[in-house]
């Protein structure tokens, strides 16, 4: 049986959620962001179980087909912008990357990401490249050019202004700060309650 979790964005995800099933005296097999195999089915005592050990460590198990959805876009945005799976060609850009992947119109697919999330898939992308830009001129081993192309900016130009945008601050400001504002890729988007990837 394949569970699919919410909130699973990078391999120490993956071992914590793998290490509380086993717990729980489940046998694991695969565990990818966002899936886990398990080969039991469990009972529904059993998976309420589950879901409370998931929400004690920040993950969730998601229970309909269109959630399920919305997660796995997440983990592709996540895996390509993130962990540079390389999957997106270079000539692609992610709206035709998501709709090769999914086979859904790209309108489908952020319409469902908005009501499900709260905000747009278009702001979900841009957060996510924005990361890994702080993260590469905290490294400062790439120029903004490379920076730029790698994450398919159109130009430097347009990284330098959506990067001033959202940060506040020009990359190369940001490159000289001291004080570093990075975030954890589950907590993007907080909602009242305090779960990741919920909108206020």
């Amino acid at each position: 049986m394949t569970l699919s979790i919410r909130n699973m964005v990078c391999d120490r995800c993956k071992r914590v959620v793998r290490e509380e099933l086993e717990k729980l005296g489940l046998t694991v097999g695969r565990v990818e962001l966002g899936e886990v195999d398990i080969t039991n089915i469990p009972s529904p005592a059993e998976l309420a179980v589950i879901r409370q050990m998931l929400q004690a460590n920040g993950f969730d198990l998601v229970d309909d087909k269109k959630q399920a959805l919305v997660e796995h876009i997440k983990i592709l945005l996540i895996n390509e912008i993130q962990h540079l799976k390389g999957e997106r060609q270079a000539s692609e850009n992610y709206s035709t990357f998501l709709e090769r992947k999914l086979g859904y119109e790209y309108s489908y697919l952020s319409n469902l990401f908005s009501v499900n999330e709260g905000h747009t898939l278009e702001k979900y992308t841009i957060a996510l490249k924005i990361e890994k830009v702080k993260e590469w001129l905290r490294y400062d081993e790439l120029t903004l050019s490379e920076i730029a192309w790698r994450l398919n900016y159109s130009s430097v130009q347009h990284l330098s202004t959506q990067f001033r945008q959202v940060v506040g601050l020009t990359p190369g400001q940001f490159r000289k700060a001291t004080q570093v504002d990075r975030r954890n890729l589950d907590a993007l988007f907080i909602k009242k309650s305090g779960h990741p990837d919920e909108t206020e």
